[in-house]
Order: C-alpha cells, then sequence, then structure tokens
C-alpha cells in the first residue's frame, strides 16, 4: 500500500495532497491573492507566503483524507519548473518531512505532473497518446509513451499562451491573472476582430507576435475613440481568446496527423479554458480523436497531480535522495 503526501509550491499556489494507491483523498490548496496588486507574482512575495501558508495546508490536507503523518509511506514534491524561492519552501519541507519519518523521498516534475494528472480520474487516456499543455510560463506539445517516458514535439519560442492571455489582458486592463476573467468576458462577445498569426514552422508556437499585433490594433483604435476598449471589451476578448485557441488546436491537429496518435489530451492552467475545452472536443469529433479533459481541480497547480504523478515513480521504487535540489528550469 501507498500513502503519499504530496507537495507543490512551484509559483505562488501552496498546497497539499493526499494520495492512497492513486487515489486523490483530499487536495487542498491556499491560493495568494496578494500578487493581483502587482499584475505578476512577485518571487520574493511568493516564497515568503509558501513559509507561512505549507504547515497549515498540510495539516488540512492530513485532516480531510482522516490521515496520520505517522501513516504515511512517502513524501513528493515538485521539483521544478518554477520560481526557485518558492520551489526550495516545498523541498525543503519536504526533505525535512522525509527524514523526520524516516520514509522515501520522491521528486515530481511539474510539467509531468500536470500530464499525469489524467490519471487522477477516469477516463485516463491509452498509451502513447499525446498531450498539449498550456500554461502561464509553458506551451508544448508533448508525446507520452508511458508514465515515466515523455517527449517534448513542440513548444514555445518566446511567451507562452498563458502569458499571451494574461499580458493581453493587462492592456485591457483586467486584473491579474487575467485569464480566467477574460474567458468569461468573451462568452458574452463575439470574435469579431483579426489578429496576427505567428508563422512558425514545425509543431513549435510563438505567441510574441500576436501579444504585439493586439497592442498596436488597439493603440490604432484608441487613438480614434478613447473609449474603444470600454465598449468592445466582450469582443475583443472574444476575438483574443479565439485566436490564441485557433493557434493551439491547428498545431495540435498538426502533431496528430504526424504521429497518427488519435489519443489526445490537454493539461495546465489554461485547458480551464471553456473556448479551448470546447475547441477540443469539436476536433475531437472532426478527427476522430479521443479526447481527455482533466477536471477542474487538476487544471491549475495543486498537489493532487503531484502525488498522482509519484505514485508511478513509487511503484519503481525510483526515490530521491536528501540531497535533492530544486531546479527552476528543468525540462521534461
Amino acid at each position: 500500500m501507498s500513502l503519499i503526501l504530496a507537495l507543490e509550491s512551484s509559483c505562488d499556489d501552496t498546497s497539499a495532497a493526499i494520495i492512497k494507491n492513486g487515489t486523490v483523498l483530499s487536495n487542498v490548496t491556499a491560493t495568494q491573492t496578494i500578487h493581483e496588486k502587482y499584475g505578476g507574482v512577485v518571487p520574493e512575495v511568493a516564497s515568503r507566503k509558501h513559509q507561512i501558508n505549507i504547515i497549515p495546508v498540510v495539516k488540512a490536507a492530513l485532516d480531510k483524507a482522516n490521515v496520520d503523518k505517522t501513516e504515511l509511506t512517502a513524501i513528493a514534491v515538485t521539483k521544478g519548473p518554477g520560481l526557485l524561492g518558492s520551489l526550495i519552501v516545498g523541498v525543503s519541507f519536504a526533505k525535512s518531512l522525509s527524514l523526520a519519518l524516516e520514509i522515501p523521498l520522491i521528486e515530481v516534475n511539474h510539467m509531468k505532473a500536470h500530464i499525469l494528472a489524467h490519471f487522477a480520474e477516469d477516463p485516463k487516456p491509452k498509451f502513447p497518446f499525446l498531450c498539449l499543455t498550456v500554461s502561464g510560463g509553458h506551451t508544448q506539445i508533448v508525446k507520452v509513451t508511458a508514465p515515466l517516458e515523455m517527449t517534448i514535439l513542440g513548444t514555445t519560442i518566446d511567451d507562452a499562451a498563458g502569458e499571451a492571455f494574461d499580458k493581453s489582458g493587462k492592456i485591457m486592463g483586467l486584473k491579474y491573472p487575467a485569464g480566467p476573467e477574460m474567458d468569461k468576458l468573451a462568452q458574452k462577445g463575439k470574435p469579431i476582430f483579426q489578429f496576427a498569426e505567428p508563422k512558425v514552422k514545425g509543431l513549435n508556437f510563438s505567441f510574441s507576435g500576436l501579444k504585439t499585433s493586439i497592442l498596436y490594433f488597439l493603440k490604432a483604435q484608441l487613438k480614434d475613440n478613447p473609449n474603444f476598449i470600454d465598449e468592445n471589451l466582450n469582443d475583443i476578448c472574444a476575438s483574443v481568446q479565439y485566436q490564441i485557441v485557433y493557434i493551439l488546436i491547428k498545431k495540435l491537429k498538426q502533431a496528430a496527423s504526424e504521429t497518427g496518435i488519435n489519443q489526445i489530451a490537454i493539461a495546465g492552467g489554461v485547458s480551464a479554458n471553456s473556448s479551448l475545452r470546447t475547441a477540443l472536443e469539436k476536433a475531437g469529433k472532426e478527427c476522430g480523436w479521443q479526447t481527455y479533459i482533466p477536471a477542474f481541480q487538476y487544471c491549475t497547480d495543486n498537489a493532487g497531480m503531484i502525488g498522482v504523478a509519484a505514485e508511478f515513480s513509487y511503484k519503481e521504487k525510483d526515490f530521491s535522495s536528501l540531497d535533492l535540489v530544486p531546479e527552476a528550469r528543468l525540462k521534461i
């Protein structure tokens, strides 16, 4: 039997979860709203908040699962990628608890965990499958051959899709993080404005040019009408969202065609976007895919996905040493 305490602290969410034999018993997250006033995550503030939140969050996860820490069989923690200060808090706590309880320590790649979050609940994809992983800092198409065997087929060469949402939203005066708010507003509008589609060879992405196109478009419109954004906010949001999702799905279709894989999944914070979820289902019906979309609680950063990923390592007895060092730029 495995009973794993999983910890996630890669950015500004402090999360702890209890996973028993691959089943998530509890998944508790403390979100840092203080960053809203800065328009983005402040690394030093984030790491200090993790220090405050981590013990209460762990206690809440244990209580919710009705588990005592002495029953645990392993501690799992995010090694990276992420903000170094934030990662240090989680890794240091995990190492200390592993040492104190004399149980194994398991390091987890944050991006792999987003993908393996699909194994938290049914239905679960069959191997091999493709996963479009989209978050604030990453946009990747990954070929998943086995739980611990993944290959990046395409990635962003500049900004990630999540950054495109947040930075475009900031231009429009939306609060950080702008992605969820833009999604709500877009549902009330129509994609009537056109923006540039970056031309990138292969399966890689680029969103920097799109962001610039949106900026120049809005500046031009505001010269003639200072109230343009306020008067057309819903349609602007719908147009921005449409273009980002169009780019993502277009590349995903290309990857599926080139690999011949019809098991297709999405993961990461942006996978909570309603337009992307709808577009994937539509593309699945058109292309004959079997599509997989994670539950909302497993889209954003959470310890549940860390624990699910750790379960695969636990079965293989792939444990880490207490010399574990977090890596801000860890790759799959």
